[in-house]
C-alpha cells in the first residue's frame, strides 16, 4: 500500500518535473510573456500592456531598425526594458542636430518612441547586442488593443 503511493507519488514528481523543464527552455529559448511598465514606449506600448516576445531572432543576432526589444538595461543589470532599435551596426546617428554618432560593430542603438519621457541610447549610448533579450512580436493584453509590434521606422 505505502509503496504504491511513493511509486505513484514519484510519478506526478517526475511528470511535473519534465513538464516543468519543457517550460522553462520554452521560456528560455522560444517565447515568453512580459508585462511591460513606464511611458518610455508610448503610444505603442502602455504601462501593463502584455506582449509576447520571442528570443529565436536574437539568437543569430537579426537586428533590424524599427524592431521592438526587450533587454536588461545598460544603467541597470537587474532590470528589463523596452525600447525601439533605431541604428545597426554602421549607422550614423545624428544627436541634438549636430553632433553624429556611429553604431560599432556589435551593438545597436535604442530609443524610446515617447522621446520626451525615455531613457536610451541618447542617455547611455549604444547599447550591446549581448543585452537583448527578446523582440516583441505582439501586445495582447489588454484585448482590445491586440496588435502585431512591428517595424514603424
Amino acid at each position: 500500500m505505502i509503496r504504491r503511493i511513493l511509486s505513484k507519488g514519484f510519478g506526478v514528481g517526475l511528470c511535473v518535473l519534465q513538464y516543468g523543464c519543457i517550460a522553462h527552455c520554452f521560456v528560455e529559448h522560444v517565447a515568453e510573456l512580459v508585462v511591460c511598465s513606464g511611458p518610455s514606449m508610448e503610444p505603442t506600448i502602455y504601462s501593463d500592456d502584455i506582449i509576447i516576445s520571442e528570443h529565436i531572432t536574437t539568437k543569430f543576432s537579426k537586428y533590424e531598425r524599427g524592431d521592438v526589444v526587450i533587454l536588461r538595461s545598460p544603467s541597470n543589470p537587474q532590470m528589463f526594458i523596452c525600447k525601439r532599435i533605431i541604428g545597426v551596426p554602421g549607422d550614423k546617428i545624428k544627436i541634438n542636430c549636430i553632433q553624429h554618432n556611429v553604431v560599432p560593430r556589435g551593438h545597436i542603438w535604442l530609443e524610446g518612441d515617447n522621446k520626451s519621457n525615455s531613457s536610451d541610447s541618447r542617455t547611455y549610448g549604444p547599447v550591446p547586442q549581448g543585452l537583448v533579450r527578446g523582440r516583441a512580436l505582439c501586445r495582447i493584453w489588454p484585448l482590445n488593443s491586440i496588435q502585431m509590434l512591428t517595424s514603424n521606422v
